[in-house]
């Protein structure tokens, strides 16, 4: 851990100049308490550095959590083995998964599934479905779909040859607009207010005023959307594999956290409103998911409880090179090669996501020693993902 300034921690090795600089603006903020912390994958964001964790008393920034609402990763570990999977032909399950699930940006389900349903029902009952019914009205369409970037679908391996299946989306259109409501919202209110901020994504809201009660709802309403969308691809990935393998899936063990999002915790004895932006909730004992890369390892971890951490560990590699810049850089061939014996979409669309594109999940995870204990690594055979 290096200590950049008494507000801001950083467990990052790799840490250009520019996103320490941008993290250094956030920890100004004088609302900070008690200082923010940047993971190790830590990269330069939209006002607030993705990889950080920050406590805000009395206010709330909503790009700080940014505008994928509660996306996040789950897992499921499975009975099955490599040998059930060896031999065959994966690109098959590949196509059944993709076919299940909606993938792509603006990509959503015809209808609401009958497995969906009472997900969207509890959905409707909840504070914020009005906001949701406001900018999206078509949300019970999106429950279920994967979206684009770098979320995706995979079939994995352990290191005790286990099958795990492993995603990784959020809150898809629906979040996306209430975030970008909200972070409007608050750039009105700061400006009204007559306060100055040293980037205008850095904007916040007063607790207190009508606005903040207001995004606070549609954020707890987001996140909730958030987990329950991965629950319901994730049965629907469960659901092709016992198609696939001809044998319903034993869910052995199930990981579920989200890595945008904000919750009320206690720090350094004063109860905050802590949003991890890239970040996982890395209590002691608390089961969290890290993924690596496209065609990199993945990890199953358990958290430490770093106080100084704010109880956090990263949440992935963090992105080396921007999407434009990676398209530059790396040939179709060449991850055509990095991703040898993994079934995926083989497509020029995903250079993007090229295993380079990003840190390397090695010193990331050399750097999250102290945040936790890594207690399975998955590498996939399966790789889904939308354009």
């Amino acid at each position: 851990m290096e200590k950049i300034s008494e507000r801001l921690l950083s467990w990052a090795s790799i840490l250009e100049d520019s996103t320490r600089e941008q993290a250094e603006r956030t920890a100004s903020l004088p609302f900070i308490h008690p200082h923010v912390a940047l993971m190790p994958d830590a990269h330069l964001g939209l006002g607030a550095t993705v990889g950080s964790v920050i406590p805000t008393d009395g206010a709330i920034i909503p790009a700080a959590v940014g505008v994928d609402i509660g996306c996040g990763m789950m897992a499921v570990r499975t009975q099955f083995t490599g040998d059930d999977v060896r031999g065959r032909n994966l690109a098959t399950l590949h196509e059944q998964v993709s076919r299940a699930i909606p993938l792509s940006a603006g990509r959503y389900n015809k209808k609401v599934r009958e497995t969906a349903a009472a997900r969207v029902e509890e959905l409707r009952d909840l504070p914020g479905a009005g906001q949701a019914d406001g900018v999206a009205p078509n949300w019970p369409q999106q429950l279920g779909s994967l979206g684009s970037g770098n979320h995706f679908i995979e079939v994995s391996l352990d290191e005790a040859d286990r099958v795990w299946l492993f995603l990784h989306s959020g809150s898809r259109g629906v979040g996306n607009k209430l975030a970008t409501k909200h972070i409007r919202i608050a750039q009105e209110r700061t400006r009204a207010r007559g306060v100055e901020v040293p980037d205008r994504d850095l904007a916040h809201l007063e607790e207190g005023e009508p606005q903040f009660d207001a995004y606070i709802e549609a954020l707890r309403w987001a996140q909730r959307f958030a987990a329950l969308n991965r629950e319901e691809m994730m049965d629907r990935v469960a659901d092709q594999v016992s198609r696939f393998l001809a044998e319903e899936v034993h869910r052995a063990q199930v990981v579920q956290c989200h890595h945008n999002y904000t919750e009320r915790e206690t720090h350094d004895g004063r109860e905050v409103w802590l949003s991890r932006k890239g970040a996982i909730s890395a209590r002691t004992g608390q089961w969290g998911l890290i993924p690596g890369s496209m065609g990199a390892a993945s990890y199953v971890v358990v958290g430490k409880g770093d106080a100084a951490a704010l109880n956090s560990a990263p949440h992935g590699a963090g992105r080396a090179f921007s999407r434009s810049a990676a398209r530059k850089r790396f040939s179709r061939a060449d991850l055509d090669r990095r991703m040898q014996g993994i079934a995926w979409g083989r497509s020029d669309a995903f250079l993007d996501e090229h295993p380079d594109a990003y840190k390397s999940i090695d010193v990331v995870m050399a750097d999250a020693a102290d945040l936790v204990e890594v207690r399975h690594t998955l590498r996939q055979v399966v790789n889904v993902k939308g354009d």
